[in-house]
């Protein structure tokens, strides 16, 4: 009856009205599902207790927990030097581990964005391919690609994927061995797909004498003076990027006399180390679970 209908609607208004107030004045059935544990949203203010308990899990995440035995090694003290590394041609396949000793000194320039499509049955699906270098102006230089859905993502990708493709570069002199190295050691080629890229070396004061793109890359190596010459379609950006690259990395797979003497060897860090790597590990107790 109307009599009811009415009676109901007033003991419905009463109950909402003697219903305690949230933190931040919202009423009483607000949003449904209480405040998410947020300590009201009066203000930003407001936030404190979940932001608290943020920070500490943050930095949890931003701590290196090394999964690779030559990540134990490095992050423990063993090994001092990335030339260490290089020496056993060891693969990297932590980016923390290039933090770890270059990490204040790297410089990363985005080379180029470009979008790429692929055709579904529901049309075009377009992602973004990033070419990211990375380098400590002194004698390292890393090139990496990442094609992901948007552009800050495929540029992350990218950063780590050039610090774990991290490679040496020598240098050395044009005539005399007076003062620092400066420029590339021999004449060195790169190709990749029709570009093909040689670097010749240059005397002091020469400067970068290259376009745009390798001259950054050159730049990020540590080369300070060196000729280049290129052929074919250098309009092609990422394939210009890749044969710089190429040219520069086999600065190392010539053997020139300096290098003639008499190699001494040594164990392998994973030889030398056995002990401390087969003994209880904290670092794997320390592992998130794989589920």
């Amino acid at each position: 009856s109307g009599g009811g209908a009415r009676e109901r609607e007033r003991v419905l208004f009463v109950i909402m009205a003697d219903a305690p107030k949230r933190e931040g004045g919202r009423g009483g059935f607000g949003r449904g599902f209480g405040d998410r544990g947020r300590g009201g949203r009066g203000g930003r203010g407001g936030r404190g207790g979940r932001g608290g308990r943020g920070r500490g899990r943050k930095d949890e995440e931003d701590r290196w927990v090394p999964v690779t035995k030559l990540g134990r090694l490095v992050q423990s003290g063993k090994i001092k030097s990335l030339e260490q590394i290089y020496l056993f041609s060891m693969p990297i396949k932590e980016y923390q581990i290039i933090d770890y000793f270059l990490g204040s000194q790297l410089k990363d320039e985005v080379m180029k964005i470009m979008p790429v499509q692929k055709q579904t049955s529901a049309g075009q699906r377009t992602r973004f391919k990033a070419f990211v270098a990375v380098g400590d102006e002194n004698g390292h230089l890393g090139l990496g690609v990442k094609c992901a859905k948007e552009v800050a993502t495929a540029i992350r990708g990218a950063i780590i994927a050039a610090k774990l493709s991290m490679v040496p570069v020598r240098r050395g002199y044009w005539g005399n061995k007076i003062g620092k190295v400066h420029t590339v050691p021999t004449k060195v080629h790169g190709k990749c797909g029709s570009v093909s890229v040689r670097l010749i070396p240059a005397p002091k004061g020469a400067g970068l004498v290259a376009s745009m793109a390798p001259k950054k890359i050159l730049k990020m190596a540590g080369i300070e003076d060196v000729y280049t010459c290129s052929r074919g379609t250098t309009k092609t950006m990422g394939n210009f990027i890749k044969a710089t690259f190429e040219a520069v990395k086999n600065t190392y797979t010539f053997l020139t006399p300096e290098l003639w003497k008499e190699t001494r060897f040594a164990k392998a860090p994973y030889q030398e180390y056995t002990d401390f790597l087969g003994g209880p590990s904290t670092a794997a107790k320390e592992l998130p679970p794989m589920y």
